[in-house]
């Protein structure tokens, strides 16, 4: 019984059931990778195709995560990930779209 006192600390950071889980864990930190970027570039209008694209790739990953993940605190992290790429996104299309300036001249 002295295993039940002790908590289990091999495993993945993120993972609060003690196993890793490298797939979620590399979507956690491409979205949020992701997410600051766009998020970040977003704030600088000629810097849109940056931050409409990474918004874009964050928010897809982000949801594919979300669909895998395993532990509440992937999918906390995610969330992060997700509203970042999502806010970056919208102000990157709102500054000139995804292909702004480089389609139809």
């Amino acid at each position: 019984m002295a295993q039940a006192l002790r908590p289990n600390t091999t495993g993945s950071l993120l993972a609060s059931d003690g196993k890793t889980h490298p797939l979620p864990d590399t979507l956690l930190v491409v979205t949020l990778v992701l997410g600051i970027t766009a998020f970040v570039t977003a704030m600088f209008h000629h810097l849109h195709l940056i931050s409409s694209w990474a918004g874009l790739v964050g928010i897809l990953l982000g949801a594919y995560g979300q669909f895998v993940s395993v532990t509440t605190r992937e999918r906390f992290g995610l969330i992060l990930g997700l509203g970042a790429s999502a806010i970056g996104f919208f102000l990157g299309m709102a500054h000139g779209g995804l292909f702004g300036g480089i389609i139809g001249g």
